[in-house]
C-alpha cells in the first residue's frame, strides 16, 4: 500500500493541470460566451502579494503588470496559451467596459438579492468573495452616476455601505480564490441576455439603499 515519490509528483502534477484546466475553461467562456474581457491577476495568501511587492497598495486584488489582458472574443486554445505565462493567476474582470458594479455587504446583497428577484425586477450577474462583499453587475456609467442616483432617491445622506466601482477596477471572478478564505461564487450565474445586457442601476438602487439601510440599523 501507499504512493511511491514519483506517483505523489504526477499526482501533484495532475491537480496543477486539472486547475489550470479549469482557469483556462473558465476564461474561455467569460471572452468567448458573454463577451468579457478577462485579466490575469495576482494572489494574496498571509498577507502578502503573489507580485513580490512588499508595499503592494492591493495584495491579490490587482492584474499582473508583465501578462496581458485576454480579449473579448478569445477562443479556449488562445486562452490556454495566454494563461500558461501566468499559472495560478487570478481571474480578474475588468468594470467599465461592458458592465459596471454596485458593491454592497454579502448579507445585505444577499437579502436585497431575494427581494429584487420576487418582485421580477430585471437582474444581471451577481458575485460574492470570500471577504464578504456581492458585486451586483450593471449598465456602464453607474458609478459616475451613483452619487446623483443616490441624492434624487433621497439616499444621499445616508451612511450606507454600498459603493460603485468604474473604470479602473477589477472584479475577481470564479474559479478564482482566496487562500485561507475560500472561493469567489455567483450568486446568481450571467447568461447570454444579462452578460451582454447588464440592467440600469437605477433599477436596483433603491432595494439596495434600502436593505443597506436596514442592514445598517438592526
Amino acid at each position: 500500500m501507499g504512493f511511491t515519490i514519483g506517483g505523489i509528483r504526477e499526482m501533484r502534477s495532475g491537480s496543477r493541470r486539472r486547475g489550470r484546466a479549469t482557469e483556462c475553461t473558465a476564461v474561455a467562456e467569460y471572452t468567448g460566451l458573454w463577451g468579457w474581457d478577462v485579466v490575469p491577476g495576482a494572489r494574496a495568501a498571509g498577507g502578502r502579494c503573489s507580485c513580490g511587492a512588499a508595499d503592494c497598495a492591493a495584495p491579490g486584488a490587482h492584474p499582473l503588470d508583465f501578462r496581458p489582458e485576454v480579449p473579448a472574443g478569445a477562443t479556449l486554445d488562445e486562452v490556454t496559451r495566454a494563461w500558461s505565462g501566468a499559472p495560478g493567476a487570478a481571474v480578474l474582470l475588468p468594470v467599465g467596459r461592458g458592465f459596471d458594479i454596485i458593491d454592497v455587504a454579502e448579507q445585505a446583497g444577499c437579502r436585497a438579492l431575494v427581494r429584487l428577484e420576487r418582485m421580477g425586477l430585471p437582474l444581471g450577474p451577481v458575485l460574492a468573495t470570500p471577504t464578504g462583499r456581492t458585486y451586483f453587475f450593471v449598465a456602464p456609467g453607474a458609478a459616475a452616476e451613483l452619487p446623483e442616483l443616490l441624492y434624487r432617491m433621497g439616499w444621499d445622506d445616508a451612511d450606507l455601505d454600498l459603493h460603485g466601482l468604474g473604470p479602473g477596477s477589477h472584479v475577481p471572478a470564479p474559479p478564482s480564490e482566496v487562500p485561507g478564505l475560500g472561493p469567489v461564487r455567483w450568486l446568481r450565474p450571467p447568461s447570454l441576455d444579462t452578460a451582454a445586457d447588464p440592467p440600469q442601476a437605477r433599477l436596483l438602487l433603491g432595494t439596495l439603499a434600502y436593505i443597506c439601510h436596514r442592514s445598517s440599523t438592526s
